[in-house]
């Protein structure tokens, strides 16, 4: 696919998801430093592999544009030789741009179709040599902002995927303990209800500090490099589900 062309497409795409995509591309090296959060103490005595993290996104579906032949879709730049794929959070979105770009492209090949995608293939491409733009939810970008501006960040930009967690939200599996991210801060807040209802003994969704925020891209980051990695203890919620949980006692 020509660049020029998907450009052209881009620019007409949803005016919300073309800020997203320039944000991700052109401000990738000016990104703040993500603001602490809260973990669970365990001995965590090196990064994570490529494996364990993949196994913790295999269950996240994103949605990329794809051809007749199960091929996915690529931007290809005339002077950098490179190819970029983009995968939306959002199954409407990359609808909404598959249109854009079969209006415009002519040489868009037939049968070209949206695919869900497990978000650990994504990062499997990347290592295969095909370069990746996540493009995240519009309206989590928005709850991202907003919960950044509770807690007493300067308003601005948001770099990346967003996802949340709560200090109160733990779960439990044979004896391990771990804390749930979420893409969506809905989904985060129904779990939060679920639980408050089950138990009585968690603090309301809506208060302050209590849902924090941070880049999906910057967890990735920290797995891989860092020995005492403060999220050695996450597991990924997929959009639309929410959990029953341990409430974490404060």
């Amino acid at each position: 696919m020509n660049f020029d062309n998907f450009h052209k497409a881009l620019s007409e795409f949803q005016s919300h998801c073309s800020n997203l995509v320039q944000n991700l591309t052109t401000n990738l090296n000016r990104r703040p430093n993500p603001i602490p959060w809260a973990r669970i103490a365990q001995n965590a005595t090196r990064p994570m592999s490529t494996e364990v993290i993949e196994q913790r996104l295999e269950g996240v579906p994103v949605y990329a544009l794809s051809n007749a032949t199960d091929e996915f879709l690529l931007v290809s730049g005339a002077s950098t030789g490179k190819n970029i794929g983009l995968f939306c959070f959002k199954k409407e979105d990359a609808e909404a741009l598959l249109h854009q770009v079969t209006t415009i492209d002519p040489q868009m090949p037939q049968g070209s179709r949206v695919v869900p995608v497990a978000l650990n293939k994504v990062f499997q491409l990347k290592v295969n040599g095909v370069a990746f733009r996540l493009i995240p939810e519009f309206s989590q970008v928005k709850n991202a902002l907003h919960e950044r501006e509770k807690s007493g960040f300067p308003s601005g930009d948001f770099f990346g995927v967003p996802v949340f967690q709560s200090r109160s939200l733990v779960l439990q599996s044979q004896n391990k303990k771990y804390r749930p991210l979420f893409f969506r801060k809905e989904d985060l807040e129904n779990s939060l209800e679920r639980a408050s209802g089950q138990l009585n003994r968690i603090k309301h969704a809506n208060g302050q500090g209590d849902i924090e925020v941070t880049a999906l891209e910057d967890v990735i980051k920290e797995m891989k490099e860092n020995s005492t990695s403060k999220w050695d203890d996450v597991i990924f919620i997929p959009p639309g589900f929410d959990v029953s949980a341990n409430p974490n006692r404060q």
